[in-house]
């Protein structure tokens, strides 16, 4: 069993999240921000990218399946089996 990080996790640390938040500070991207921030929309379009999802209708699946772990993005955190 899995008792670590997940594979996307570990891909996203790579990724340079200060340049990130610069650009949205930089051009108001959080500006209409009513439910997700804009790099929570990036890492749920890039997570949707690579696993292959068609439509938006499969990534709200996808959400919805994960809801259990009562977090509001329990794709991106650490992965912990009892």
């Amino acid at each position: 069993m899995n008792a670590g990080r997940t594979v996307f996790s570990q891909l996203i640390e790579f990724l340079p999240h200060q340049e990130f938040q610069k650009c949205v500070a930089r051009y108001a991207g959080n500006r209409y921000l009513k439910n997700l921030s804009c790099w929570d929309q990036y890492l749920a379009m890039a997570f949707a990218q690579l696993t292959y999802r068609e439509s938006l209708r499969d990534i709200e699946a996808l959400s919805s399946a994960t809801t259990s772990y009562n977090s509001s993005n329990a794709l991106f955190q650490p992965v912990f089996v009892m």
